[in-house]
């Protein structure tokens, strides 16, 4: 079933907003993942420290909505600003129909990452529209 979220970035302070967020929701989180559960990339190797930080985390909050969230990552020059906090999160079941809405937002966009497989076994991408208004696409399971 296709789902939209809201998918949060901090910088450092994930586990402690999504504390309160829980406490102000309720309910449990569908996901919890650390930086040090990720498959590491060796051209962006992170610290010990940055190890512990959110990779993801997902609360499923009110109609079916789903807030989640990342921290950035300093070693590898994430900065946190407004503009890249907050994204509109797209969990699509086709991939053609995810291509079609990708090619329509990120015409005439910025920060582009084309829908490509990722390690979780979906292909993903994020935008920014015209307008500075990020998207991001997941499609589970979709084949090339």
């Amino acid at each position: 079933m296709a789902k939209v979220g809201i998918y949060l970035n901090f910088q450092g302070d994930a586990e402690a907003a999504f504390a309160l967020y829980r406490s102000a929701f309720g309910g449990e989180f569908a996901a919890f993942q650390r930086m040090r559960e990720v498959p590491a990339d060796p051209a962006h190797p992170i610290g010990e420290k940055e190890q512990e930080l959110v990779a993801h985390v997902d609360l499923p909050i009110i109609g079916g909505v789903s807030l989640m969230g990342t921290d950035l990552i300093e070693s590898m020059g994430h900065t946190l600003r407004i503009g890249n906090n907050i994204t509109i999160s797209l969990e699509l079941e086709d991939l053609a129909e995810a291509n079609r809405l990708f090619a329509a937002l990120s015409d005439g966009g910025t920060d582009v990452e084309p829908l490509s497989k990722r390690f979780w076994g979906a292909h993903w991408g994020t935008c920014a529209d015209r307008y500075g208004i990020r998207w991001m696409f997941n499609v589970p399971g979709a084949n090339d």
